[in-house]
């Protein structure tokens, strides 16, 4: 049967929902409706189509298309991944009914909405980097107005953030496949190891492979390219903040993954920056958490950081070569389990932002007493992601700790030195105890203390029991269960997850059956679990909180503005660039300018009628207020635009020529 009869529909149905969403939204006030109908319809046809895909080996080629063609294929790994992708939209999609109605335009959200699935389903279904990356930039920029939504000034600065990575991002990553493609001569998944086999080990191949890594990673919210995250998740509504989160960091995740699967298979230069880098990413990110004063700024931290203990796991996975079983179990069930936590947690902060319209701790203390539904599936999120045992987040976090010791009883069995991942391991350990010390803080702050403020507090009192509508409810309610089913039934559901991507990973999966609860697995979590219990009463609770007279706490910011990557670093160098790059512009249009005057005075010195050149006040000229009708004419940004606009046209011409 043609593939292409289930392909098609997969890939087209989000972009044809987009536009029934706004249209129904904008004449008859049904977006929120069509948008959960769309949702389920795309779950089941994903469910039943993709799995036909995946069960089949099926595969798309649509040769010719933009120049090298667009190739798709459904592995186990990528099924996975779009039923994740499915599963968190229609969370989120019935949550969104609720709580959008605060920033209005919901055509518009779902519009941007679905517009991103289409392009999140495009990448995890890529079958070359190629293809990804075209859908990659289709998901960037259809999410970028998802960040922005509430048109607050917060909102429109992390949304400018956000998109300059992702250009940043995405000019790195063309950079890289060019380089890629002039050495391999492919870009296909299953041909990239190959054809790169005579370059391994070579800086060539490591440039081209670090520059490709980039894009992906800054949308990863990979150290250092992570500062777009904590601003833009506090400043987008929640249900967006939780595919933020959820999964289109997993997006990122996934380029990286076809880097390590296939092109640095088994390789270790490659598997060690990779633990490296997941290593920062996982104990900066858990510092910023215990440091952050903002509910759901906390929370993107915290995504920050379970992102590290992904890469983590995908470092492991390039170090253990044929071995790699339990390193890929890990990292596949740590992505879906913090897809699930993170739909939990955001979803709960939406109930919150809903009801009180604020994030700050200090704001919102106290107001989840008395709230069973709410402290429920938070505190399900919570305890998954501390990695608890009988919760999803420990077989995961277990997983990924074991393969740690097993690299460990490699380089034993070998007579190698152990001391640096020894070092590693307790890393491990102490970024799981960061997380238990702020999770436990939030929870605290939310569902235990009471609000300074005592008429305050008694209005949160008063608001049990119709504090969020029955959708809302429920996906609280399912997200929260299913972490608790999950991390009870491991091998019945967590272990036969975790097998369908080993046909991506070439993985022979997990050389025997794990005893997840034997006291040798249970003793690593209870020593994060210490460990967070005193960072918590140590530092969290006396250090970076302050006592209130009636006995409860306040949570001043103490992060120091000097460490604020962005703000000291990135901003600043973008504006130099920028007035460089102006520089240089001016000058060579001057340069051309005296060559035009030049020449026309030689031609008609006699006649003395010289040509009068025109001057544009504006060019290239870095402004920080653009000028103009529209707010932006006359500005280095209109400049760029048109340009753009200018250079893509010319190009599709091309390619379709």
């Amino acid at each position: 049967m043609d593939s292409a009869l289930f392909f098609l529909p997969l890939l087209l149905f989000p972009f044809f929902s987009a536009l029934v969403c706004y249209l129904t939204g904008r004449f008859f006030r049904l977006a929120g409706a069509y948008a959960i109908f769309a949702a389920l319809v795309q779950l089941g046809t994903m469910a039943a189509a993709g799995g036909f895909l995946w069960r089949e080996g099926g595969t798309l080629e649509l040769t010719g298309l933009l120049g090298l063609g667009l190739n798709f294929s459904m592995t186990g790994l990528q099924f996975l991944l779009c039923m994740l992708a499915c599963l968190l939209w229609l969370g989120s999609t019935l949550a969104a009914r609720e709580q959008l109605v605060a920033y209005g335009r919901v055509e518009r959200y779902h519009l941007f909405s679905f517009l991103t699935l289409g392009g999140i389903l495009g990448v995890f279904m890529s079958a070359d980097l190629y293809t990804l990356l075209i859908f990659f930039e289709i998901m960037s920029f259809s999410s970028w107005p998802l960040v922005q939504h509430s048109g607050t000034k917060e909102a429109r600065r992390a949304a400018d953030s956000y998109l300059a990575f992702a250009v940043f991002g995405g000019l790195s990553t063309l950079m890289g496949l060019f380089l890629l493609y002039s050495l391999t001569g492919t870009l296909r998944f299953e041909e990239l190891a190959g054809a790169a086999a005579p370059w391994q080990g070579s800086a060539a191949l490591y440039t081209a492979g670090a520059l490709t890594a980039a894009g992906f990673a800054s949308k990863a919210a990979v150290w250092p390219l992570h500062t777009w995250l904590p601003t833009a998740h506090p400043a987008a509504p929640a249900p967006a903040s939780a595919l933020l989160s959820g999964i289109i960091t997993k997006a990122g995740m996934y380029g990286l993954i076809f880097l390590a699967a296939g092109l640095f298979a088994a390789d270790y230069g490659w598997g060690m920056a990779t633990l490296l880098l997941g290593t920062v990413t996982m104990l900066t990110g858990a510092v910023l958490a215990l440091f952050s004063v903002n509910l759901k700024r906390t929370l993107a931290c915290s995504s920050m950081s379970q992102i590290g203990f992904i890469l983590v796991g995908l470092g492991m996975q390039d170090l253990l070569g044929e071995e790699n079983g339990i390193a890929v179990a890990g990292l596949t069930l740590h992505i879906c389990n913090h897809a699930l936590f993170k739909l939990c947690l955001f979803v709960s902060a939406g109930v919150v932002a809903a009801q009180i319209h604020h994030l700050k701790l200090d704001e919102i203390q106290g107001f989840g007493r008395g709230k069973p539904l709410l402290m429920f599936s938070f505190g399900m999120g919570a305890m998954g992601l501390m990695g608890i045992p009988l919760f999803s987040g420990y077989i995961s976090k277990t997983l990924l700790h074991e393969s740690i010791v097993e690299y460990l009883h490699l380089l034993e069995h070998d007579g190698l030195p152990t001391g640096l991942f020894t070092v590693l391991e307790w890393l491990f350990l102490i970024a799981g105890g960061l997380t238990a010390a702020y999770m436990t803080r939030l929870f605290i702050c939310l569902f235990v203390e009471k609000n300074a403020d005592p008429a305050l507090q008694a209005d949160f009192d008063s608001r049990n029991g119709r504090y969020m509508k029955p959708l809302t409810g429920a996906v609280l309610l399912l997200g929260g269960l299913t972490v608790a089913v999950l991390g009870m039934t491991p091998h019945l559901t967590m272990d036969r997850i975790a097998g369908l991507a080993n046909g991506f990973f070439s993985s022979h999966g997990l050389a025997h059956a794990i005893s997840y609860f034997a006291w040798v697995n249970l003793k690593g979590s209870l020593i994060s679990l210490a460990i967070g219990g005193a960072v918590y009463l140590l530092i969290a609770r006396p250090l970076l909180s302050r006592a209130r007279p009636d006995g409860g706490r306040r949570y001043p910011d103490f992060w120091p503005a000097a460490l604020d990557l962005e703000e000291k670093l990135y901003r600043p160098l973008l504006g130099c660039l920028a007035f460089w790059g102006a520089f240089a512009a001016r000058l060579t249009a001057s340069l051309f300018g005296w060559a035009g005057r030049l020449a026309d005075g030689l031609i008609h010195w006699r006649q003395g009628d010289t040509v009068r050149f025109a001057e544009d006040e504006f060019f290239a000229v870095y402004e920080a207020e653009p000028k103009g009708r529209f707010g932006f004419q006359g500005s280095v940004a209109f400049s760029l635009l048109l340009f753009c606009i200018g250079f893509a046209g010319v190009m599709f011409y091309m390619l379709l020529a």
